[in-house]
């Protein structure tokens, strides 16, 4: 069996040029899983070979690991590893089937999502303020909305001018489902809509007949590839040194509305979510701000 083992490593070695950490990652949790089947083997009387390994077995292992208090990120990583390796047994002809086929990954609950600090946020919102070309004006009204309207990047570009009513205080977009939603903004991300509107986009559209809000240098939709990288630049000239992505100012916006009192409710419906389950994801990132706040500012509280 390790003899196995040692020629799946190296084949992950020599010929996919992984790294020796990775290697020794794959070498640990394979073995792990090899001492598994040969303890079992020698209980109940059966020769410890990988051709003897079912999808029960393999059952029995995930369930052994949960019990010995894994956590479901290093299980599901363990498994990544044993389904490589049987899918390399099954392509070397050393196996007929693999036994990983129809066995399901431990699913990982998604990790909480880090918001920015409004710190962080002012410093990135007024990042577009220090230039003075048609694209900065641009930039600063899509920055200033999409946090303001905790917006989700599709809607944000997707966004068409008839979507847009500065006089009334609001903006439509269609979430997920085609769902319509009424969002007000507030008056600095109107007065960054009505300054782009007015001195930037009609430079940028060269007279065409383009319906889309926010428009490229070609006078074209803007993609949300292009809003990423935009934002992406932006958030370094910033100093930000955390991974900053469009959601991340959507989770911002979210927990900073939490922070200043308002209803799970209406932040729900701003963003919205059809189940105000996936809302209250950010009751834990409030709470997750405030125990942070505290310890920096009693550091002997966990001595």
């Amino acid at each position: 069996m390790r003899g196995e083992i040692q020629s799946f490593l190296n084949h992950l070695s020599i010929e996919k040029g992984f790294s020796d950490h990775t290697i020794y990652a794959y070498r640990n949790d394979l073995h792990q899983l090899a001492t598994f089947v040969e303890e079992l083997a020698a209980t109940q009387g059966y020769e410890a070979k990988w051709s003897n390994v079912d999808r029960n077995l393999l059952i029995s292992y995930i369930l052994n690991l949960k019990e010995r208090n894994y956590a479901p990120a290093t299980v599901a990583r363990k498994m990544a590893a044993v389904k490589s390796f049987f899918d390399f047994l099954v392509a070397e002809g050393a196996l007929r089937s693999d036994p990983t086929e129809t066995l399901s990954s431990p699913k990982v609950g998604k990790p909480l999502p880090r918001p920015l600090s409004a710190a962080e946020v002012e410093a990135l919102l007024e990042e577009p303020a220090k230039l003075s070309s048609f694209e900065a004006k641009r930039d600063k009204a899509m920055l200033e909305l999409i946090y303001a309207a905790g917006m989700r990047v599709s809607e944000l570009v997707s966004m068409n001018l008839s979507d847009l009513n500065l006089q009334a205080g609001f903006v439509r977009c269609f979430g997920k489902g085609a769902k319509e939603r009424l969002i007000p903004i507030h008056k600095r991300a109107a007065d960054a809509l009505e300054e782009y509107l007015s001195q930037a986009r009609p430079s940028l559209v060269h007279g065409n007949q383009e319906e889309a809000l926010f428009v490229n240098r070609r006078g074209e939709r803007l993609t949300r590839q292009g809003f990423w990288l935009i934002l992406k630049g932006y958030a370094k000239a910033a100093g930000i040194k955390t991974e900053v992505s469009p959601h991340t100012l959507r989770h911002s916006f979210a927990t900073h509305m939490l922070l200043g009192g308002a209803d799970l409710r209406a932040v729900q419906e701003l963003l919205g979510h059809a189940n105000i389950s996936s809302t209250q994801i950010y009751t834990h990132l409030t709470s997750e701000h405030v125990r942070q706040s505290y310890e920096r500012a009693h550091p002997r509280a966990n001595d």
